[in-house]
């Protein structure tokens, strides 16, 4: 078993107990992930008896706050460095992001309808937020659930870009319940649990270039009956569920992406060193050894603030700024490096089925979902603050 590195995830805080505890994610990633990997690829989604076998591994209950968020960090990290982002992002969307608004908002009746079988990997769950005219601007939401006078809401709407779309049980969906858009943004939206079965749901295929596992589908509803105990949290209340649904989205993704530098990095380690030009392996041209130095050290940085950013979330105190500043520099040196592989490995890395061609389509994807990395540093400079005026005389 490959030794984890000294800057890893999780390791400053209990070094026995999270070494042992990422080797044993380790062998099950590399007996459930790993050989599958290439056959999900190919028919664009995680099979279901692969969503069983990580939940019987209990790899998808693992903690999502306090010190226990701590071992989620490790894992969704080798989940990362398992080098399909397809598939790390179904299982983030599932394990983690869709569900956070169940386990933090939920009824106790919700939680226990819902949780066990997701944990299980008996009910796959996806997120129906995004639509394709209103970007990261929420405002312009369409998808609206208007209630009747026995409280069920009558949803319709288009969600785009939703992983697992074929393959989920439920959707966390977003809709408009109040007035149409405002400068007030979505002080009249509202969260739903949508059961994938309900009539009036249907999916098709969004092929992306990247992310071939992630099942990413176009999903549209269609006067479909939510009844009132699917509402989640307070009607109306969407923004602020929002808010802090997405910075630990971007954590989550921020890990993920940790991980897949890592494994790409490693990737091109292994061919520079083996790969000849002439007489002498490519590692010795020191053009290419400062370029992967550079990355190298870069991805300790990145390494090191995703520790922090994890840690401020097991303490309850993640912060928006610090969310979006660790997705902005996870992605973007993830595409870096990808870049790089698919350089140095020249017409090959270039061959459609490659290993680099699809780590840097893969990793392109990253920069997007989520919150464009554009958005990533406007909310950094909007949480900046200037310093105080001071003279110099």
């Amino acid at each position: 078993m490959t030794e984890a590195p000294p800057a890893a995830v999780g390791d400053n805080r209990s070094p026995d107990g999270h070494r042992a505890f990422r080797a044993r994610v380790r062998e099950v990633l590399d007996g459930v992930v790993r050989p599958n990997a290439p056959a999900w690829e190919a028919q664009g989604r995680i099979s279901r008896e692969g969503w069983h076998l990580l939940g019987r591994e209990g790899l998808l209950r693992l903690g999502h706050s306090g010190e226990d968020f701590l071992s989620s960090a490790v894992f969704l990290e080798e989940l990362g460095a398992t080098g399909y982002a397809g598939i790390r992002a179904a299982v983030g969307v599932h394990a983690y992001m869709a569900v956070s608004y169940l386990r933090l908002w939920g009824t106790p009746e919700q939680r226990s309808a819902y949780l066990p079988a997701v944990e299980r990997g008996e009910r796959i769950a996806a997120l129906a937020i995004t639509e394709v005219g209103a970007g990261s601007d929420l405002r312009h939401l369409n998808t609206r659930a208007d209630p009747r006078d026995d409280g069920v809401h009558t949803v319709n709407g288009e969600k785009s870009y939703v992983a697992n779309g074929s393959r989920a049980d439920f959707f966390v969906t977003l809709a408009r319940t109040g007035a149409s858009s405002s400068s007030r943004g979505l002080t009249g939206a509202s969260l739903f649990l949508v059961d994938a079965d309900s009539r009036g749901v249907r999916h098709e295929p969004q092929p992306m270039l990247g992310w071939h596992g992630a099942d990413v589908c176009r999903v549209t509803f269609t006067d479909v009956e939510v009844p009132a105990d699917r509402l989640l949290g307070r009607r109306d209340r969407a923004l602020t569920y929002l808010m802090r649904g997405l910075d630990f989205e971007r954590l989550v993704a921020g890990l993920l992406a940790v991980g897949g530098v890592r494994y790409t990095l490693e990737l091109l380690n292994g061919f520079v060193r083996q790969h000849r030009v002439g007489d002498a392996p490519l590692s010795a041209k020191q053009a290419v050894r400062h370029r992967i130095a550079e990355l190298d050290a870069e991805l300790d940085l990145v390494s090191q603030y995703a520790l922090h950013a994890a840690r401020l979330h097991s303490r309850g105190a993640l912060d928006t700024r610090t969310a979006s500043i660790l997705k902005l520099k996870s992605t973007e040196l993830a595409v870096a490096v990808a870049q790089a592989c698919l350089q140095y490995h020249g017409a090959a890395g270039y061959s459609e089925d490659s290993a680099p061609a699809r780590l840097y389509r893969d990793a392109m994807a990253g920069t997007i979902a989520g919150g464009a990395s554009e958005l990533m540093r406007d909310m950094i400079f909007e949480s900046t603050e200037l310093p105080p005026r001071t003279s110099s005389v």
